[in-house]
C-alpha cells in the first residue's frame, strides 16, 4: 500500500517539480493500492507542483453528447438521442469513462475548474485562468486552444501507467500540422441557450478515426514511444505504475515531421494511382 507522501517522492524522482504545468494521464489500477483512495494520487501530484504549478486532465463529455452526425450510430439511435438527450452542462456532467477514473476525482475535488465546451479540460493551479481563457468552438484542439497555451507554458506530460496511445495532446499536433487531405467531421451537440436545449453544430479534424487516412493503428503510441527512445527516457515508477514525464514541446517537435512524412507517402500513392 502506498501513501500520498510516497507517491509524491516517486513523482519527484521522476522529475516533477514545483511550478510545473503538467497534463496527467493515469491508470488508478496501475498505481496500485493507495491509502486513502484515488484522490491521494492527484493530491500527491499537487503536493509536488505546489500552488505555483498547474495540473490538467482531459475530461471530455458523457457518452453520446458529441456523437450525433459522426456516423457511429444508426438513424434510429440518433433520432432517439435528438429527442431525449439533455443539454450538456460542463459544470456538472460526468467525465468520459474512456478517460479513466482519476479525472472525475480531480473534476469533483475543490479547486478544480473546467472550460465550458464538450472538449472539456479540468485544470487546477495558478495558471488555470490563463489556460482556460479561450476555447474555439470548432477545431477545439488546435490554434487558440488550451494546448497552444500549454505549450507556451513549457508544459509537461505525465503518464502514470496509462496507455501511450491515449496522449490527448497529440490531437493538437494533428490539428496544426500542415498536410493535405485531413479528415473533417461535423456533428451536433446539445447545449442550453436562453433556458432551452438547442443542437449546435461543431467541426473538428477527425480525432475518432484518425485525421489522415494513412495514420497507422496505435499511431499515437508509436509517436510517444519513438520520442521516449529518441530522448533515452526510461521513465520510472510511481507506486506500481510504469511512468514517464516529458516535454510537450519536445513531443510536438518530434511528431510533426513524422506526421508530414506519413501523410506525404499516402498522398504520393494517391497521385501515382
Amino acid at each position: 500500500m502506498y501513501s500520498r507522501r510516497e507517491l509524491a517522492a516517486d513523482l519527484r524522482a521522476l522529475g516533477l517539480s514545483s511550478g510545473d504545468v503538467v497534463m496527467v494521464h493515469a491508470s488508478v489500477r496501475a498505481v496500485g493500492n493507495v491509502a486513502g483512495g484515488p484522490d491521494e494520487i492527484h493530491l500527491a501530484v499537487k503536493d509536488v507542483l505546489t500552488l505555483s504549478g498547474a495540473l490538467i486532465m482531459y475530461a471530455s463529455c458523457p457518452q453520446y453528447v458529441d456523437e450525433i452526425g459522426r456516423g457511429h450510430l444508426s438513424a434510429a439511435e440518433e433520432a432517439e438521442l435528438l429527442e431525449k438527450l439533455p443539454a450538456f452542462d460542463a459544470d456538472t456532467a460526468r467525465s468520459s469513462r474512456d478517460n479513466g477514473a482519476l479525472v472525475e476525482f480531480v473534476r469533483t475535488y475543490p479547486g478544480a475548474r473546467v472550460n465550458h465546451h464538450p472538449a472539456r479540460f479540468v485544470v487546477w493551479g495558478a495558471a488555470a485562468e490563463y489556460l482556460l481563457s479561450e476555447q474555439p468552438w470548432d477545431y477545439a484542439f488546435g490554434h487558440g486552444s488550451i494546448f497552444e497555451r500549454f505549450v507556451r507554458l513549457h508544459g509537461k506530460i505525465l503518464l502514470l501507467g496509462s496507455d501511450h496511445d491515449n496522449v490527448t495532446f497529440l490531437h493538437y499536433a494533428e490539428h496544426i500540422v500542415d498536410i493535405p487531405d485531413k479528415r473533417i467531421v461535423r456533428f451536433k451537440v446539445p447545449v442550453a441557450e436562453n433556458g432551452e436545449r438547442v443542437w449546435r453544430e461543431m467541426a473538428e479534424f477527425d480525432t475518432s478515426n484518425g485525421v489522415h487516412a494513412n495514420w497507422p493503428p496505435t499511431f499515437f503510441a508509436q509517436l510517444v514511444d519513438g520520442y521516449l527512445d529518441a530522448t533515452n527516457d526510461r521513465g520510472g515508477r510511481v507506486g506500481d505504475a510504469p511512468s514517464f514525464l516529458f516535454s510537450a514541446r519536445g513531443l510536438l517537435d518530434y511528431s510533426l515531421p513524422i506526421m508530414r512524412a506519413v501523410a506525404a507517402r499516402q498522398h504520393a500513392s494517391v497521385l501515382r494511382a
